[in-house]
């Protein structure tokens, strides 16, 4: 036999001998590595969630959403596990798991749910994910199809066999989205039976999400909303939804819905953007970290990351990034811009007019070209740099970009004020009262889109519900 194919043979016959007992389903699963391997593992991811992204800072809401994970967990398939359930500071309908059992929820996931049992289901179906080993598993199969693919191309000589193996491995490991998503689906609903919640708050769950496709669909959400969709709960593909709800019809019996714990947990969250990330209120952005407010322009949206913010175009050809240092005294703009383009030529460099902040702009040699400049504050530079993949289209929105750079000021004590972010605070329905009284009397304030459909999405009763007596109820403030 030739020499390849007997390599190729090797190789696979180590890879099956990866396979491990799954303690979910007690079968056979394809995983090349031992439960400390995974724990490791996720050590090193949650270190990389925890750079991306920030921790919500609110203890009392950590702990609830703690409890609550432990109390379903207890009844998982590997309850010796320790399983650690984090808010993180994001407006994205989203939560994740990570090998070794770091769980997160986003809090705007929190905002749109409506019970502790809706809760219980998210992060039931998470806890599946953790106890099927669905990481271990993806990531094992990554590495033998890269296996194969270098032995591959070690045989041939030719490194696009290696890449072609590197596509098929990853079309199948995606392949496996939608059963794996199904069965942390079907393991969630036992955790969340055995653990006395009502099994129907996953059909809840169902409803919640589904409202907000409708809703984006529609046409009446705003470009700027950022609300990003979970990664495969529930999955839309129809044939996914029937046989979740036959698995709801197995569930039988009720349990526990616990609202008022909830919607008391619930009260003060923040909805959109954080003051530490920036609040977009029309087209003024405050960015109270950075103490300054600028003027973001029409239809461009923002993104801040933990070094810089961003502002893209509607069409996403241009970007504009802003970061921040200590000012070193004595340079002047220019000087100062000269310092920080690594000795690349400035063309065209002048003071910057009209600002608010004394400054200065110039254009970076290409290719590509880069729209760069800055502006002094008391203590602080702030630093712009645009650019896009192609220079007509920077050239194009250069009025608009300068425009954002010299609107950039200081903030006021009044500015403040405005860069609070939004709330959501939670009451009863009294008697009589119907959805249109708390909309009208402003207590749904939000800029951003229209005041209706944000309560009715908040309270799942989009697009015509309305409100009962002794309702628990979120407006936004």
């Amino acid at each position: 036999m030739p020499f390849l194919p007997w390599l190729l043979l090797a190789v696979c016959m180590a890879l099956a001998s990866g396979c491990a007992v799954n303690p979910a389903t007690g079968r056979d699963d394809f995983v090349l590595m031992d439960e400390a391997s995974e724990q490791e593992l996720g050590i090193r991811y949650n270190q990389d969630v925890q750079r991306r992204y920030p921790r919500y800072p609110d203890a009392q809401l950590q702990a609830y959403v703690q409890r609550v994970g432990e109390r379903v967990a207890r009844h998982s398939h590997r309850p010796d596990l320790t399983f650690i359930f984090t808010v993180i500071d994001s407006p994205d309908l989203n939560a994740f798991a990570l090998p070794g059992g770091y769980i997160y929820v986003h809090r705007g996931l929190l905002a749109y749910l409506g019970s502790e049992a809706e809760l219980a289901a998210v992060l039931a179906h998470e806890i599946g994910h953790v106890t099927a080993r669905h990481g271990a598993r993806q990531r094992s199969q990554s590495q033998a199809w890269d296996a194969i693919g270098q032995v591959a191309a070690l045989g041939t000589g030719v490194g696009a066999v290696a890449d072609a193996t590197q596509l098929l491995g990853g079309a199948l490991v995606r392949g496996y989205g939608r059963e794996m998503e199904l069965q942390a689906d079907e393991l969630g609903l036992q955790y969340l039976a055995r653990s006395g919640y009502d099994p129907q708050a996953m059909a809840r769950v169902v409803e919640v999400l589904q409202a907000q496709g409708a809703f984006l669909r529609s046409g009446r959400a705003d470009p700027d909303r950022k609300d990003g969709g979970y990664h495969g709960l529930f999955d839309s593909h129809p044939a996914h939804e029937v046989r979740l709800r036959q698995l709801m019809g197995r569930e039988a019996g009720s349990g526990v819905w616990n609202r008022d714990a909830y919607f008391q947990a619930l009260d003060g969250l923040v909805v959109g953007e954080s003051a530490a990330q920036g609040v977009l209120r029309g087209r003024r952005f405050y960015h109270r970290s950075l103490g300054v407010a600028l003027d973001i322009p029409p239809g461009w949206r923002v993104v801040d990351e933990s070094m810089a913010v961003t502002a893209y175009s509607a069409d996403g050809a241009v970007f504009l990034v802003l970061r921040s240092e200590p000012l070193e005294p004595g340079l002047s703009p220019i000087a100062l811009l000269g310092t920080r383009v690594g000795g690349r030529r400035l063309l065209e460099a002048r003071a910057l007019e009209e600002a608010a902040l004394p400054g200065a702009t110039a254009w970076l040699t290409g290719p590509p070209a880069r729209r760069v400049a800055v502006a002094i504050g008391e203590s602080y530079a702030y630093l712009f740099v645009a650019g896009a993949m192609k220079e007509e289209a920077l050239r194009n929105a250069d009025a608009q970009v300068l425009a954002c750079i010299r609107s950039l000021r200081g903030m006021t004590k009044q500015d403040s004020s405005f860069a609070e972010p939004a709330r959501i605070r939670t009451l009863r329905v009294g008697n009589g009262q119907h959805l249109t009284d708390f909309i009208s009397a402003g207590t749904a304030t939000v800029s951003t889109y229209e005041q209706e459909n944000r309560i009715r999405l908040l309270n799942n009763l989009y697009p015509i519900g309305d409100v009962q007596p002794g309702d628990w109820l979120k407006v936004v403030r």
